[in-house]
């Protein structure tokens, strides 16, 4: 008689079954290794990476994707190890894009439609258009917490042997995460947000008024603190997603977890640590993206600076900047630009997600030692 499980999956338990009904619920999504199971004729309590031919224990897939001695990974074994994934998962990777994407798409389309138009008028079109503009852009908000819960699994997925979550399980893991990253997507990103546009408006108030020695300085000490209270946000922040999917930390473990292994790995030296590692592979990805607008925005950015080297009035200045910043006619090669840089935006996930499992590992030995 085969054996027959119990699984325990949010304190609910499901069973007896066999195998092959717990490896349907695996392929759905229902089932993960971290759940809860024991056999059927007995009381002790496991878990599901402990039956027998239904997954790889933790071990045997730790050996398999992390076989080197410390350092695990070298910076370019990442960067290499994160195209390899991006090419062999593209699909799922284009289809989690789309996700954000096109609502985003349709919103641009639509807004540049809108701002172009000889004469607006405040009719039923001209409401619905806003109105469609306004309700793509929720749609995108509310897309982009699927998409970082996406990249998380599919890439660990191809990376733990190269496995590809299927679409139906992939969604159920997904739609099972989204509610946490989504509250911390609002703290995250409302964080950076209110730390950056609050320096900027007291600059702006200091701009404001007459300019002297003490108003210069005061400008310099703002845009410092903004400098060091980002990078703070960014020490807190940099390892928040994979926490939240991939260990499945709660939001207040995640970011707790998220700094302690940021700022792990002080014996070895500071550019094989994981912060200063995240701070390359992001600024990699920011001097692309910073590539492509430069060259969209080259005439507004020398505009700008034509204004701040020849006028002498600070109000002036912010006037000329608020006059530019109305809305552009429709540039197709910007537009085609946006798109490739969000068809590579899981490049950056992917780094990421392998610079976690590279450090988790690492720490993990070294707390043995």
């Amino acid at each position: 008689m085969a054996e027959e499980w119990i699984v325990r999956v949010q304190g609910k338990e499901y069973g007896p079954a066999d195998i092959e009904t717990l490896r349907e619920w695996r392929d759905e999504g229902r089932l993960l290794p971290p759940n809860q199971a024991r056999r059927a004729d007995v009381d002790l309590w496991t878990t599901a990476a402990k039956i027998p031919g239904l997954f790889e224990s933790v071990d045997d897939l730790e050996r398999r994707t992390f076989d080197v001695s410390l350092p695990r990974r070298s910076f370019a074994q990442i960067l290499t190890e994160t195209l390899r994934i991006y090419r062999k998962g593209f699909f799922q990777f284009f289809y989690l894009t789309l996700l954000v994407a096109l609502p985003s798409i349709c919103a641009q389309l639509s807004g540049s439609a809108l701002g172009t138009s000889p004469e607006m008028n405040a009719d039923l079109r001209t409401l619905i258009g806003a109105m469609f503009t306004f309700c793509m852009l929720l749609l995108s908000l509310a897309a982009w917490p699927a998409f970082i819960v996406g990249i998380q699994i599919v890439t660990a997925e191809i990376a733990a042997g190269d496995r590809k979550a299927r679409i139906f399980a992939l969604v159920r893991q997904v739609l099972k995460f989204w509610p946490r990253v989504a509250l911390l997507c609002i703290f995250v990103y409302g964080a950076y947000f209110f730390w950056t546009a609050l320096p900027l408006v007291i600059i702006w108030m200091i701009m404001s008024g007459p300019l002297s020695l003490l108003s210069i300085l005061l400008v310099l000490a703002v845009l410092a603190f903004q400098v060091w209270i980002v990078g703070r946000l960014f020490v807190n922040f940099l390892f928040w997603q994979q926490f939240a999917v991939l260990a499945e930390s709660d939001a207040a473990g995640a970011l707790r977890q998220s700094k302690q292994l940021a700022r792990s790995g002080r014996e070895l030296p500071w550019f094989r640590r994981p912060l200063w590692r995240g701070v390359f592979l992001f600024s990699i990805w920011s001097a692309f993206v910073l590539a492509i607008d430069i060259g969209t925005q080259w005439s507004s950015l020398r505009h700008y600076f034509q204004e701040l080297t020849t006028s002498q009035n600070p109000q002036a200045v912010l006037q000329a900047f608020a006059t530019s910043s109305k809305a552009q006619p429709f540039n197709l090669v910007s537009f085609m630009l946006g798109i490739l840089q969000a068809l590579l935006r899981p490049l950056l996930g992917i780094s990421f997600v392998l610079l976690y499992s590279d450090s988790h590992a690492s720490r993990a030995e070294n707390s043995a030692e």
